[in-house]
């Protein structure tokens, strides 16, 4: 029962150690092929695409790619077959030396999804490489006086392939002296060795040349050959004697140089000449005989170079001791160092498969870079952890042992932040430890994510009317915060109809400037205001845009005469009695035209001036029109007077329109009623009726809006004032002058209207003037013209009517576009020159 019971624990160690080698296995590599050393180009390898379960189709869209660490291009895949093959030549012993194991490790990734297999490709190996002796000829010196039976060490030979194609044999060529012993084993407890099978006998024999022929275990085999030259000597029948025959020492590679090795002590059972001993190096393996040095009368070894246990971990020493004897005699020891591994390289960082730029609206955990670090040093030196800097979207994956994957751990946006410099800083597990950086540079690719905007909703421009056609009236801008293509913005108008006409009739804009024309001269008479949209689209894909809205006034200027109206009756007779100031006859006229540009005058030409100088009869209102007598008519007076009267218009230049006015002169009567008759043009003759209907509707619209105004005045101050006295009091003060012309003048308050309710409630700085305007005749108009409104039954005496003078827009100084050639100052004056009784002003 004891028997079966520890043959079942037995069985289950060995279970579980299987188990643990297949877990291992699978998880160092998810595929794995091989394929022999120096194969050639295209040799196929394996289905690299089948075997991953890929699909041969997919194998482009999901960006099939591979990377591998220290392969460089050795192996490629047919992406048309997914057949892994042979690109470049392979040599085994070039790419892992006398390692035991060769594999070449590669990486595949594919994306969409995002996938990473891990291939092992192992490296086997052929007989490609021959059996090499470090020299050509090896010398012997043998006494005489040797035994048969007697062994003498020979240097073997290496091969640098692995396993069975590194297995030497070796054949001595026929002779009657010497036999060979073979090595038992790799490690070569026993050496390579000539067996004397019978005595020497100089005096017969004082040479011997050998042939030593060595021959690997490949098939076929590979051989080489060396010359052994023995020389026999005379008698020294005692060899120097080594302690051991193999010494073992343990070395750091850091080692400094003239560092004491081993101290080698050889004795010689003769005496004098024949005992005194020196040491010498036969060959140091492999290839380290400048790495040692050997000091020849007291056996000393010394580290002479610089040791790298990354290049080489083991060396071996043959050293032999020789006699001072006639012959000389030798003895032969071994001497093995073990190099030790200390932290002195740091850790080197890769990075391979960069993709840049990396677009703006790349998905988090997409992958941006593949990262490799490795480490010449073993153990804990050789193991490195990886870490990024600084803060950013981005993270490290570990794929497999010293692989990472870059990663966009978050979202990126081009116009906060357009490029990343990130660190990546491997550090090993040495004490102290050591570490490496790299750098990587990830540019943030533009997406058209953003739309052109107008710095503002709307605009308003001013143009005068009868302007050049295709002049520029206006620039309009957006700015687009992508970059390059997406950045670039073309300007369109949005078409639209006005009245009968399409809107890109009247003005256009250019598509790369923004610069807005007018197509054709524009007449405010029959378009005041022309509102249309500019829209601004970037060349982005798919392209994004906005609009802008702009309102374009129409400015009067001065570009159609007074037009004459025919008063009724056609005819009229004036009584000589008629005294003076009395009304006989009215010129009537309108002006297309607004503003002072309509604002019309009337005078007398000098033809109608009394003979010889004498005061005329006759007069006319400056802005009434109406003629009057300007004494009693008496019997000098003609019967028939003639009057020129001129109508003018306050445009500049003013335009005019002259009216001939027939006045017949008759004695007796009743009460005279007037009588006139007027020249005028056929054209003037269509607007004497409607003349009436626009003086009644701007009569009762005045009316309504003053009437207003001055109830929201007197509401608005009772409220103020009613105020308590913590809050302010208002305090009236004195008018002042603000502007005068020859309309009449503007007057307010020393502190505007908004500061005074800023003194009366503590608000803030003002932002726009409340300024009343009170018209007042012209210079070089005399009190009788008073007089003779007076006469006319006029009831506001001495005061132009509102109805003489329509109201002008309001302009904003602050955000309005003037006219073009206008500067502000300039246009304040014109508007307190062309403004009616009340009118708001922003300043």
């Amino acid at each position: 029962m004891l028997v079966l019971r520890r043959c079942g624990l037995r069985t289950q160690n060995l279970l579980l150690s299987f188990l643990l080698l297949a877990a291992w296995e699978a998880g160092s590599s998810q595929v794995r092929y091989s394929v022999p050393e120096e194969a050639k180009h295209g040799t196929f390898v394996g289905r690299i695409a089948q075997d991953l379960g890929l699909e041969l189709a997919e194998l482009v869209p999901r960006l099939f790619r591979m990377a591998s660490k220290g392969g460089g291009d050795l192996l490629e895949v047919n992406l048309q077959n997914g057949i892994l093959f042979v690109n470049s030549r392979i040599d085994r012993e070039e790419l892992c030396g006398r390692g035991l194991e060769c594999s070449i490790h590669l990486e595949v990734i594919v994306e969409r999804p995002l996938q990473v297999f891990h291939v092992e490709v192992e490296v086997k190996d052929i007989n490609d490489n021959p059996p090499v002796f470090s020299l050509r000829e090896q010398k012997l010196l043998i006494s005489e006086s040797k035994q048969p039976d007697s062994h003498f060490p020979l240097e073997g030979a290496s091969d640098a392939d692995i396993g069975e194609n590194a297995q030497l044999t070796y054949r001595l060529s026929q002779n009657e002296y010497f036999s060979l012993e073979l090595p038992t084993n790799s490690k070569q407890i026993k050496r390579l060795s000539l067996i004397l099978k019978k005595s020497l006998d100089r005096e017969k024999t004082p040479e011997l040349n050998m042939l030593l022929t060595a021959a690997d275990g490949g098939k076929p085999e590979l051989t080489g050959t060396v010359q052994l030259s023995v020389r026999v000597l005379d008698t020294n029948d005692n060899d120097p004697e080594f302690e051991q025959s193999e010494y073992k020492v343990r070395l750091m590679e850091n080692a400094a140089k003239d560092t004491l090795v081993i101290r080698l002590n050889a004795t010689d059972r003769d005496e004098g000449v024949n005992g005194e001993v020196t040491y010498s190096l036969t060959s140091v393996k492999p290839n380290g005989r400048r790495l040692f040095t050997l000091d020849e009368n007291d056996g000393e070894v010394r580290v002479n170079g610089t040791l790298d246990y990354e290049e080489n971990k083991f060396y071996e020493i043959q050293v032999q001791a020789t006699d001072k004897g006639n012959p000389p005699m030798a003895g032969h020891c071994t001497v093995l160092i073990e190099i030790l591994d200390a932290n002195d390289n740091a850790p080197e960082v890769t990075v391979t498969s960069l993709s840049l730029p990396v677009p703006e609206d790349t998905q988090p955990s997409t992958v941006i870079a593949l990262i490799s670090v490795s480490d010449r040093d073993s153990g804990v030196n050789g193991q490195v952890t990886c870490s990024l800097m600084p803060h950013s979207p981005f993270k490290l994956v570990s794929t497999f042992r010293n692989y990472y994957s870059l990663v966009l751990d978050g979202t990126l946006d081009r116009e906060s932040v357009a490029s990343y410099e990130l660190v990546v800083t491997a550090r090993d597990g040495g004490s102290p430890s050591l570490w490496a950086t790299a750098r990587v540079s990830v540019e943030v690719g533009d997406v058209n994510d953003n739309a052109p905007v107008f710095a503002q909703p709307e605009y308003t421009v001013f143009v005068k009317e009868n302007n050049a056609p295709g002049c520029h009236i206006f620039t309009v801008s957006a700015r687009d915060a992508d970059a390059q293509e997406n950045a670039r913005v073309a300007y369109s108008l949005v078409e639209r109809r006005v009245g009968e006409r399409a809107l890109s009739s009247y003005v256009s804009v250019h598509a790369e400037s923004g610069q807005v024309f007018a197509l054709q001269p524009l007449d405010r008479e029959e378009l005041e205001l022309l509102q249309f949209r500019v829209s601004a689209r970037d060349a982005g894909a798919p392209p994004l845009g906005s609009n802008v809205t702009l309102q374009v006034f129409v400015l009067d200027e001065n570009d159609n005469a007074p037009a004459l109206l025919p008063p009724p009756p056609p005819s009229q007779r004036v009584a000589r009695w008629v005294g003076a100031g009395q009304v006989v006859a009215k010129v009537r006229a309108v002006d297309a035209d607004s503003g002072y540009n309509a604002w019309l005058s009337y005078e007398l030409q000098e033809a109608a001036a009394a003979p010889g100088g004498a005061r005329s009869a006759f007069r006319v209102g400056l802005y009434t029109g109406e003629i009057s007598t300007t004494r009693a008519l008496d019997e000098a007076d003609a019967a028939r007077q003639r009057l020129l009267v001129l109508v003018k218009d306050h445009g500049e230049p003013a335009l005019t329109a002259t009216a001939t006015v027939l006045l017949w002169l008759e004695d007796g009567g009743a009460a005279p009623k007037a009588s006139s008759r007027l020249v005028v043009g056929p054209a003037a003759a269509a607007a004497e009726a409607a003349l009436v209907d626009v003086h009644v509707y701007l009569v009762v619209a005045i009316c309504a809006v003053s009437s207003l105004l001055v109830l929201t005045l007197l509401v608005y101050t009772a409220l103020r004032c009613s105020a308590p006295r913590g809050e302010g009091a208002c305090v009236p003060g004195p008018a002042r002058l603000v502007c005068s012309s020859a309309v009449g003048s503007w007057a307010s308050s020393p502190r505007r209207r908004r500061q005074r309710q800023r003194v009366c409630s503590g608000e803030g700085p003002p932002k726009a003037d409340l300024m009343a305007f009170s018209p007042s005749l012209p210079p070089g108009v005399d009190k009788e013209v008073g007089e003779e409104r007076q006469g006319a039954g006029s009831n506001h005496p001495g005061q132009v009517s509102s109805t003489d003078f329509p109201f002008f827009k309001v302009y904003d100084s602050g955000k309005d576009h003037l006219p073009l050639g206008c500067s502000s100052n300039q246009w304040f004056l014109a508007e307190c020159r062309m403004a009616d009784s009340l009118t708001f002003l922003r300043i």
